[in-house]
């Protein structure tokens, strides 16, 4: 599968953007195409569940690719200081257990976050 690198300019603006916990409206507001794990704690946010559980993140991509969601696959990238965090829980440490798993369900993934696309997330 293709991947989307993100350059470290990107990452730390990404990571500054997102560092507080964010619904599903506030992150399109932001960007237009947002990473999936950002997706996850947007959409955990406004279920008021928590969003570090990776089996919980596997079925949510898993629910996504199953309903046909366009989705690319990227890598995903912290700032080294590690200060991308929410709720308690690092946000680098959670992309990398995901990282550990090495299947599709586990990946990040880029998602253009238009109103068809939160309709679908929000049915999770």
């Amino acid at each position: 599968m293709p991947k989307m690198w993100l350059n470290i300019k990107t990452c730390r603006f990404l990571a500054k953007v997102i560092q507080n916990k964010m619904t599903l409206e506030e992150l399109r507001k932001k960007v237009i195409y947002q990473n999936s794990i950002e997706i996850w704690i947007g959409a955990s946010k406004e279920k008021n569940i928590d969003w570090y559980d990776t089996e919980n993140y596997k079925k949510f991509i898993a629910f996504l690719l199953q309903n046909n969601l366009n989705m690319k696959q990227m890598s995903i990238c912290f700032d080294e200081s590690d200060s991308a965090s929410d709720g308690g829980h690092s946000k680098k440490v959670f992309a990398n257990k995901l990282a550990a798993f090495k299947d599709e369900n586990s990946a990040c993934y880029s998602i253009k976050l238009n109103d068809e696309a939160i309709k679908l997330i929000r049915k999770f």
